[in-house]
């Protein structure tokens, strides 16, 4: 009970701690030597994070040596307390290793099985997404293939050299660490507290593969949402070029091209803010049918709709993107013209509101344009305005919800969402992988 606190108060010291203090720095701006005493600890490989890390490791109180293949070139780029020599005397002495080198070069480090053997070797590698689906191991468990003598831990490969040069201040503190061998994962669990950063334990080395995909599903969670907001931008830009500008161009011979960077644009963004607010909220309706009609909350979303439910905040983010890009676009139109936006503008602001949002955004599109859609001179082209179609989903999800608010649909959804079955028998559908049983929604 009484180490943890002592652990904290530590790692606290760590992180007010500059990367390079006062007392460590030598008159052409490298770090100086460290004490004799200090640990030792050796890294293979002589990149940017190689060089990172040994800035790191050495302003943490750690004496360094750097394996490279050829140290002369190498060596003006570490720290003057870092000794970079060859690799065979680099990995000499150290226990603990750091193999910085990429996978296809794993194989030129067979050469030194005799002196790694018994030793720590902490694999920091991540492979590409290509690479990653190639193959079927993880970086580190081939690594440990190779070395059978060797203890491997997977460990800082989420940390970026930035991150290490800064300090864990200007980036993640958490280092995953995994290992088949509890002691090897404590000694670098220790060595990560000393460098300011928290350790969090992933389990045995077959959790690898995993951590190397961390760095991989960094933006994938908004490829899709912003693929979307980028399509909807398109569609909804070009509709309103043909009505706006290529319709008077054509039938009328005016040239309204000068509409195109700020007027056609400021109409496009409120109508893209509008849909992609609703969609946040469709997918929801949707499961919450399914459920009505399934009577159980038992069973699996369709795939689809179980990527859509994990998007919303995304969606919705990038919904308040275009909404606050539009009030800023509206203080560009003349001021004569700045009244027209004054409600809508108001309504979108509020989209943090969530559902009020979407409820006041319709009723304000449904005012504006009530007369004006049944107008006929507003059928450019025969095309109906653009906010007659930004109504859709929106009034879908509106009327939806209110269903769902009749007392004999809302106790039932809430009975579903509470465990309660159709047919008194729970029935659990499990997931036919991993893969899949990461994607499970929480409706």
């Amino acid at each position: 009970m009484s180490r943890q606190p002592a652990v904290a108060t530590k790692m606290s010291r760590e992180m007010d701690k500059p990367l390079i203090s006062l007392h460590l720095v030598d008159s052409d701006t490298s770090l100086a030597k460290v004490p004799d005493e200090a640990p030792k600890v050796g890294i293979l490989g002589s990149g940017d994070f190689a060089r990172s890390l040994a800035t790191r490791l050495v302003s943490s109180g750690f004496k360094v040596v750097v394996g490279s293949r050829n140290p002369k070139r190498t060596a003006g780029l570490f720290p003057s307390a870092a000794q970079v020599t060859f690799q065979e005397e680099a990995v000499s002495s150290p226990e603990v290793i750091f193999v910085a080198v990429f996978r296809e070069h794993y194989s030129s480090l067979c050469g030194l099985s005799d002196q790694l053997a018994g030793k720590i070797l902490v694999d920091v590698s991540n492979p590409t997404e290509q690479e990653h689906l190639q193959h079927r191991e993880s970086n580190a468990e081939y690594l440990a293939s190779l070395f059978p003598t060797c203890t491997v831990v997977k460990a800082f490969n989420v940390i970026s050299a930035w991150t290490l040069q800064a300090g864990p201040r200007d980036g993640n503190r958490q280092v995953p660490i995994c290992s088949d061998q509890p002691e090897a994962k404590r000694a670098v669990s220790e060595m990560a507290i000393t460098m300011g950063f928290m350790p969090v334990d992933m389990g045995s080395l077959a959790s690898a593969r995993e951590m190397e995909a961390m760095p991989l599903r960094l933006l994938p969670a908004w490829k899709v949402p912003t693929l979307l907001a980028l399509g909807l931008f398109i569609c909804f830009y070009a509709y309103n070029f043909v009505r706006d500008v290529l319709q008077p161009y054509v039938q009328e011979s005016k040239n309204k091209f000068f509409k195109l960077p700020v007027s056609v644009v400021n109409t496009t963004l409120p109508c893209v803010a509008y849909v992609l607010l609703s969609l946040v909220y469709l997918p929801g309706v949707l499961a919450a049918t399914l459920q009505l009609r399934r009577g159980t909350k038992y069973h699996r979303f369709p795939d689809w709709l179980d990527h859509w439910l994990q998007h919303r905040k995304q969606i919705g983010l990038l919904s308040f993107f275009c909404a606050a890009l539009h009030a800023l676009y509206s203080f560009c139109l003349p001021l004569r013209r700045s009244h027209r936006y004054d409600l809508v503008n108001l309504a979108v602001k509020q989209s943090s509101l969530g559902f009020v949002a979407l409820v006041l955004s319709t009723l304000h599109t449904l005012t504006y344009g009530w007369t004006r859609a049944f107008e006929e001179s507003r059928y450019k082209f025969y095309l109906p305005p653009t906010f007659t179609l930004t109504l859709l989903v929106p009034c879908v999800v509106i009327l939806a919800k209110a269903l769902f608010l009749l007392p004999c649909i809302s106790r039932r959804l809430t009975r579903i969402r509470r465990g309660w079955e159709r047919d008194g028998a729970i029935k659990f559908t499990l997931p036919m992988d991993n893969a899949l049983a990461e994607k499970t929604s929480h409706v």
